[in-house]
């Protein structure tokens, strides 16, 4: 069975910083691209940041450039975002995203595999 489990989100003041983890399970994601999505309520879900199956190349969308990185361990299971400076439009559900199909995407057709998702809150 996989599973992606996300942990590390929660509430925090603007302009600190957050660090995301997801524990990826049940299959070889080595050589998987995976990514981290966000959704605001009644916004779709889009990409914040990815890693590609090498882990040679990231992407992040605009708004996280400069403040936003994304890593994995050796063997994909784990992925990291580390989120500095995080502002009041960062709050959202942010969803691990295991082997995706296409980057940058939005929506839930952009990986095979989708965590459950983890509040962040961010307060101005």
């Amino acid at each position: 069975q996989v599973r992606l489990v996300e942990s590390g989100g929660g509430l925090v003041q603007a302009g600190d910083s957050l660090r995301l983890s997801c524990a990826a399970s049940g299959r070889d994601f080595s050589m998987a691209a995976m990514g981290w999505f966000r959704q605001a309520p009644g916004k779709e879900r889009d990409i914040v940041a990815a890693i590609s199956k090498r882990g040679d190349r990231t992407y992040y969308t605009d708004s996280v450039k400069g403040w936003f990185t994304i890593e994995t361990d050796n063997a994909k299971n784990t992925v990291i975002l580390q989120m500095n400076s995080v502002n009041s439009e960062d709050t959202a559900v942010y969803y691990c995203a295991g082997d995706l199909i296409m980057y940058p995407c939005s929506g839930s057709a952009c990986s095979k595999y989708w965590g459950q998702g983890i509040q962040v809150t961010v307060s101005s």
